[in-house]
């Protein structure tokens, strides 16, 4: 009886946690948002990595961001205060490219928690030397208001992603 009362508690306060950080409008409190905040490691960031993704793996995060998994890399996952070295593709899901590094001919290098929320999460779940592909609902991406004149409000965008290094 102990053990179910204290199972009980967990679960209600559970609840209490994650509705606070929903929205009146189902989305997450932080939807809209460009970037993550903060400098200093996260919860996810201290936590035991998750086992290395098989290529051909589809999977969607708790948050809505959905990936694939293209190539899989074995080095080392970014946390969310690092900087990363990446070539990417970016698309509206009708096709139209919106940004491309490999267009470009040049790999990008940002922190992570300068970016928008979708990179931020899905670039962590990535080994360095793996390619992935991204399906950002808007808002983990540029929210309701979008990023004019390329970007649309509430613009589910596509990237496929390549971690070539962690900077020091």
């Amino acid at each position: 009886m102990k053990h179910r009362l204290l199972l009980f508690l967990f679960s209600a306060v559970g609840l209490v946690a994650f509705s606070s950080c929903v929205s009146n409008n189902n989305q997450p409190a932080n939807a809209g948002t460009t970037a993550t905040t903060g400098n200093g490691p996260t919860a996810a960031d201290t936590a035991a990595p998750s086992p290395l993704p098989a290529v051909g793996t589809k999977a969607t995060t708790q948050t809505g961001l959905q990936y694939e998994v293209l190539r899989s890399g074995n080095g080392r996952r970014p946390k969310s205060f690092e900087k990363v070295k990446v070539h990417y593709h970016g698309t509206l899901l009708d096709g139209t490219v919106f940004d491309s590094s490999v267009q470009r001919g040049e790999p990008i290098t940002f922190a992570l928690n300068q970016v928008i929320p979708g990179w931020t999460e899905g670039l962590q779940l990535m080994p360095i030397g793996s390619k992935f592909r991204f399906t950002i609902p808007h808002y983990l991406a540029y929210g309701v208001e979008g990023k004019p004149p390329t970007i649309g409000p509430r613009e589910t965008l596509m990237f496929e992603v390549e971690l070539l290094d962690i900077v020091r």
